[in-house]
């Protein structure tokens, strides 16, 4: 091969390379939309792991705070429709209120909604209250809403057991049981996470350790 031969099949090798160089679309930065986009994704996981340490029950021990206590729950002898699984839209209800209004669930759309059922002849049910109340002082300010739905036969046997035990959270009355048939409910107490979007985020059957510091976090999460 000649010396001219060579130059121009250099000349021609850097040319293609040049042309290559510039077909490759250029990095993007990375920018406010990537960041927010990681943010929210971290935002959802943390809502679930906690969700599933709570709702799981935690340790066998008990000692972190999550688990049932020993009491359990108290069966209910009636039939009741599906149990709700986490992820499913949670079924919107009317209930008459203990202080004579109604509460709707399709009102406290936006908020954190814990539904809980109880009675007033469940001793698992007045154990968790306690906790319970403690957790709505906390949070009823900051989008959280509870209310404990009341499936006694007698509702007049509510309002008494209500004062006695100083209880301020909002209560509601399903002497019927059609609240707690549409939630599947089939043992006491039960307590079901509506998030924001109206879809369940969890349920917990047995007392629960509601003011733990779970607790705390979790309904601060969810709230966000």
């Amino acid at each position: 091969m000649t010396n001219r031969t060579k130059t121009a099949a250099k000349a021609k090798a850097k040319a293609k390379g040049r042309k290559g160089s510039a077909a490759r679309p250029a990095r993007a930065p990375a920018g406010r939309s990537s960041s927010s986009t990681w943010i929210a994704i971290g935002a959802v996981l943390a809502v679930v792991v906690l969700a599933v340490m709570f709702f799981s029950g935690g340790g066998e021990d008990g000692g972190d705070g999550f688990a049932p206590s020993a009491e359990g729950t108290v069966a209910i002898d009636r039939e009741a429709g599906p149990m709700l699984a986490p992820g499913e839209p949670v079924p919107g209800f009317s209930a008459p209120a203990l202080d004579g209004g109604t509460f709707r669930l399709a009102d406290q759309r936006g908020k954190v909604v814990l539904v809980n059922f109880w009675a007033t002849w469940c001793p698992p049910c007045l154990e968790e209250m306690p906790a319970m109340e403690r957790l709505w002082r906390a949070h009823k300010d900051a989008g959280f809403v509870l209310v404990a739905v009341s499936v006694d036969t007698d509702p007049r046997k509510v309002a008494p057991f209500v004062t006695e035990h100083r209880l301020t959270f909002p209560v509601a009355l399903d002497s019927t049981m059609s609240v707690a048939n549409k939630y599947g409910v089939r043992a006491l107490p039960s307590s079901f996470i509506v998030g924001k979007d109206g879809g369940l985020a969890g349920l917990a059957l047995g007392p629960r350790a509601w003011d733990s510091d779970a607790s705390h976090r979790l309904v601060r999460t969810m709230a966000r």
